[in-house]
């Protein structure tokens, strides 16, 4: 399957409150089941993004890093819990609060991923905005995309470190 490629609008759209944005993919990040409220605050039909990598949603000014932080964690076996800015199928984008688990087999083997987003504290989109500009732009300073996020990634570490020991914790103390 070609990727789509979405150019951003500006345009913020926001999650109510009662509502619960769910998702499953295989073990590489291919979608497999959307809820409604995804395809609702998407845009996508269900056929749009079935078979789809998860990050079609990825807006681009989300720093690669916290999807590296997030795949090591998830890879380890560890649920991860993250605010991520995601685009509609048109361009709009939408802030969520992610909560993203892997999904085990009856021998204990990570056969797939599940994630629930719901509506983000907005108090705090101004802070981890800021924090994911700054994160997106060290990744762009660099020519190499690898040592970009890398060196975005020890900048994550950093400001981690300065509230807390962990990530989730980080997350959660905002």
């Amino acid at each position: 399957m070609s990727q789509i490629i979405i150019t951003p609008t500006g345009i913020e759209r926001k999650l109510q409150e009662d509502e619960l944005i769910v998702s499953k993919t295989d073990p590489t990040g291919r979608i497999s089941y959307v809820n409604r409220t995804f395809l609702k605050i998407s845009d996508f039909c269900e056929s749009d993004v079935l078979g789809q990598h998860h990050n079609i949603v990825r807006h681009p000014d989300t720093p690669r890093c916290i999807f590296k932080l997030m795949w090591e964690t998830l890879q380890s076996g560890h649920e991860f819990f993250t605010y991520l800015c995601n685009l509609t199928k048109y361009g709009d984008h939408y802030w969520v609060f992610a909560h993203v688990t892997p999904s085990f087999d009856e021998r204990g083997n990570i056969i797939g991923f599940h994630s629930n987003r719901r509506s983000p504290d907005y108090a705090v989109i101004p802070m981890i905005d800021d924090l994911y500009k700054r994160l997106s732009s060290e990744e762009r300073r660099h020519t190499d995309r690898r040592k970009g996020m890398l060196a975005a990634t020890e900048m994550l570490q950093l400001a981690v470190n300065e509230r807390c020991k962990a990530y989730d914790e980080f997350v959660f103390s905002l």
